[in-house]
């Protein structure tokens, strides 16, 4: 993808099947991209060794991280073999989001790789604590993956918020059709977009007897269509692969995703954190709780590193 030459990857060390590697090493065929291997770890046994002398203490928790460390160097021969620029890295962490995050912000990556659990019974993918944390502190866009190869023409899908002048917005819906677009290349597919549009407030409707709904309705169409076909025409989209829906972006996004059977929908995140997380929420995160297909989520422009 676009821009993006220093790769984490977290490895999962509860399965033996590691998606986000096998994503990351399929990045890197088609970018040259630097991957890093991370797995932070932490041994609760190690609690109860305070018995133990500093130094005992202490070689135990490098034995531990040592035997991790070799794991990783096994997973990434094959790569090696392909010439594929490739490094590890174990933390001793107990919690790892902090890790995760803390080592983006050290060492300035591009992007982080995480895959997903899937649930064999709803055929979605479940999100952890560490997944929703990662998503909205990580400081560099985050790529969550499911357990699948990206198919060649896959469809991807730029969910873009096209109706909006600020100009945040309009850097940021500049970036997810960038990366949509060195996305279908890789896959040699097409971008589609994607724009959803608020429908008549409801108590508006019901205050204001002279308030028309159906103009309000086909006004808002009119505005999002014209300003998505004209990010569709300076990104040289088709037309046909534009798609503005009245509704709200959790619902209308994961629909189209399904419609054109999407690999891969990339969307903007504003990180929100602590109390107002907590009440208002985050778009992105309705949104991604409802798709099943990898997931890119980008961060306005002043959230990323250099």
């Amino acid at each position: 993808m676009a821009t993006f030459q220093d790769v984490l990857v977290v490895l999962d060390p509860t399965t033996e099947s590691q998606k986000a590697l096998d994503r990351a090493l399929e990045l890197a065929e088609h970018t040259a991209c630097r991957i890093t291997a991370f797995l932070s770890i932490y041994d609760f046994s190690y609690e109860m060794t305070t018995m133990l002398s500093g130094d005992e203490r202490e070689s135990m928790r490098l034995a531990v991280m040592k035997d991790r460390e070799i794991w990783i160097d096994s997973l990434l021969s094959n790569a090696r073999d392909k010439a594929i620029e490739c490094t590890t890295q174990v933390v001793w962490h107990n919690r790892p989001f902090e890790a995760i995050v803390e080592t983006v912000a050290e060492h300035g990556y591009d992007l982080v790789i995480k895959g997903t659990h899937d649930h064999d019974v709803l055929k979605s993918m479940i999100f952890t604590p560490t997944d929703w944390n990662i998503l909205r502190k990580c400081p560099c866009p985050v790529l969550l993956v499911k357990d699948h190869a990206w198919p060649e023409h896959g469809q991807v899908l730029a969910a873009v918020n096209a109706g909006s002048e600020q100009p945040h917005h309009k850097a940021l819906n500049a970036n997810i059709i960038k990366q949509a677009q060195a996305v279908a290349r890789m896959l040699h597919g097409q971008v589609h977009l994607v724009n959803a549009f608020p429908g008549t407030p409801i108590h508006v409707a019901i205050e204001i007897p002279e308030f028309n709904p159906t103009e309000y309705n086909d006004s808002m169409r009119h505005h999002h269509q014209h300003a998505v076909r004209a990010l569709a025409e300076i990104h040289d989209i088709a037309v046909e692969n534009c798609h503005v829906l009245e509704g709200m972006p959790e619902d209308v996004i994961p629909k189209v995703a399904k419609e054109i059977d999407a690999e891969i929908v990339i969307i903007g995140t504003i990180g929100r954190t602590g109390l107002s997380a907590a009440i208002i929420g985050n778009t992105a995160e309705h949104v991604i709780d409802q798709l099943d297909c990898d997931i890119l989520a980008l961060k306005p422009e002043h959230h990323t590193l250099g």
